[in-house]
């Protein structure tokens, strides 16, 4: 499996790859606290990981909407369910939990569970599915303050949006780098 480690606005972020699909993307303290006893194995990059680099900087940079990757997280059947109804929900839009959970034939608790689960968060935007009374939860790094930043970086609710400077407390201070 290779793997790229480069700091985005939100800290250092792995992506993993496999067979020409992105598998994992994570971030946050335990990542950080796992470079600093275990530095990133060097030229274990790939095109697909630079390309992801390169468009993930791009959509933090608010130069890019769409993230095109071919993507395939290990999950259940449902999961992949959820996932890709999350996929197909556009740049600055989001859904409930419970309007998944109508499409899915679910519960809205079981899509919320399977969105914590996701492997791949930002490419999978999870953080576009909020309860019907607020943001709902979050499991990447930041919980809410995260959700709620990415949320604005796509303009949503307002059309404001935010900078760089704005980031989520637990992001840190940490600038983007292309590889």
């Amino acid at each position: 499996m290779a793997e790229i480690v480069y700091q985005s606005p939100l800290g250092p972020i792995r992506l993993r790859e496999a067979y020409g699909h992105i598998t994992h993307l994570d971030w946050g303290p335990a990542l950080q606290s796992e470079l600093d006893h275990n530095p990133p194995p060097c030229n274990n990059d790939t095109p697909l990981l630079n390309r992801a680099v390169h468009q993930l900087n791009a959509y933090f940079f608010g130069s890019r909407c769409a993230l095109n990757l071919p993507v395939a997280p290990s999950g259940t059947k449902f999961q992949k369910a959820v996932w890709n109804q999350i996929l197909a929900i556009p740049y600055g839009e989001v859904r409930t939990y419970g309007e998944m959970a109508v499409w899915l034939r679910s519960s809205p608790r079981a899509v919320g569970v399977t969105c914590g689960r996701n492997p791949i968060p930002i490419i999978i935007p999870c953080h576009r599915v909020v309860a019907a009374s607020g943001l709902g939860g979050y499991s990447g790094s930041g919980g809410i303050d995260t959700k709620q930043w990415l949320l604005k970086l796509e303009g949503w609710p307002s059309t404001a949006s935010p900078s760089l400077f704005d980031l989520p407390a637990s992001a840190g201070n940490h600038a983007a780098v292309l590889k």
